[in-house]
């Protein structure tokens, strides 16, 4: 029953004084490459959740290449990456009521193309992982939500099988558990995913787990890792294989359970996994391709051993789709296709996992790189 049906019903009983609870709103941050010309910095998004349309709100410019956010707990603040040669992780104050992003500092991450941001729970430290320097950094968080000067800095060393892709290391994302306690790094360049103990109370908040890391097959190229809402699993995308692994997960503890492709039997095209998420309600799992597949990977997900079994596949709707989110209620997935400089919105089934194009996109936006979903105030 909507609020008008609710507003008549209420008049004709003669109720005037009651209130009907609001769904939470959001805006939609989207990152960018602006190396291209075509993007200037930031977007951010108004979300309709009855139809999954956006529309826009506002921007900030002059961050070169703010390819991906992370948003602090309190929702005060943003950070970006500059992927590229500036090695720079950007803060911003953010007003998650009108979408307005204003600057505050930024500093080097000490390491070629900062890729990927994270914040902690606590909201105490914000890492970086170095793709090209194949390294990551911890920077405490200032009162005023602006980085603070003291870091961590750790260097992996390392090389794979995949000449030109890993003769060196190349970390690719930096992932809290969630329980807060762990922090994950999948390197690409070493096919290895590093686990490191994180404790905010120490001037070095990071340290080797136990194990300290978990091996992929050689030549897979780890990049991402996302967890089950259970907290039970981990999932992990590989750029140079295309397959994903599934791992039970207790306590910082990686262990493999099964490897699943994200390309069909026989694929020749060029292949680069790229992102991946487990549903709100942890039935489903996704995993995009980039190269020649330009598609998503759906897999429903056993809830007993963490196995997944594949449903289906639905194209991006555009080239190289780098990053995809969903909304908070499972009901809409959103794409970043970069190369064609647009945002397909897409209904999802929550009973089969399936994807629908709802015919609504956002096409006039160059490079989108990544995509997150912010609550309203």
């Amino acid at each position: 029953m909507n609020r008008t049906t609710l507003v008549l019903v209420a008049a004709l009983l003669g109720i005037t004084n009651f209130s009907i609870a609001q769904s939470p709103k959001y805006h939609i941050l989207v990152g960018t490459y602006t190396s291209t010309g075509k993007s200037d910095g930031i977007y951010v998004y108004e979300f309709d959740d009855q139809t999954g349309a956006l529309s826009y709100k506002s921007k900030i410019t002059g961050i070169s290449n703010p390819t991906y956010l992370a948003v602090s707990p309190n929702r005060k603040q943003v950070y970006s990456v500059s992927e590229d040669k500036t090695q720079a992780i950007n803060s911003f104050n953010y007003d998650s009521k009108s979408g307005e992003l204003t600057f505050l500092n930024k500093l080097s991450t000490s390491g070629d193309a900062p890729c990927y941001v994270s914040v902690d729970a606590s909201g105490k430290y914000v890492f970086a992982a170095n793709y090209g320097g194949g390294s990551i950094v911890a920077f405490q968080i200032r009162q005023d939500g602006s980085i603070g000067s003291d870091s961590q800095f750790i260097k992996h060393e390392g090389s794979s099988i995949v000449k030109g892709r890993q003769s060196t290391a190349h970390a690719h994302s930096v992932v809290l558990s969630p329980d807060n306690k762990f922090l994950f790094v999948p390197d690409l360049g070493i096919d290895k995913i590093n686990i490191y103990k994180f404790n905010p109370k120490n001037s070095a908040p990071l340290s080797p787990s136990e194990p300290a890391s978990v091996p992929v097959t050689p030549g897979s190229g780890p990049r991402h890792i996302t967890f089950h809402p259970n907290n039970k699993f981990a999932y992990s995308i590989h750029e140079l294989n295309g397959m994903i692994t599934a791992f039970s997960y207790k306590k910082g503890v990686l262990k493999e359970i099964q490897t699943a492709p994200t390309l069909p039997e026989g694929f020749k095209g060029r292949i680069s996994g790229a992102d991946i998420h487990v549903s709100p309600d942890g039935e489903f799992l996704y995993g995009s391709n980039r190269g020649d597949g330009n598609d998503l990977v759906i897999y429903r997900i056993d809830q007993k051993n963490g196995r997944i079994n594949f449903v289906g596949r639905q194209a991006s709707l555009g080239r190289t789709p780098r990053n995809f989110t969903m909304d908070p209620s499972g009901s809409f997935l959103l794409v970043a296709n970069q190369d064609t400089d647009n945002i397909s919105v897409f209904k999802r089934d929550k009973k089969t996992g399936l994807l629908t194009d709802t015919g609504l996109k956002v096409d006039n936006i160059g490079k989108p790189a990544f995509l997150k979903f912010v609550e309203t105030n």
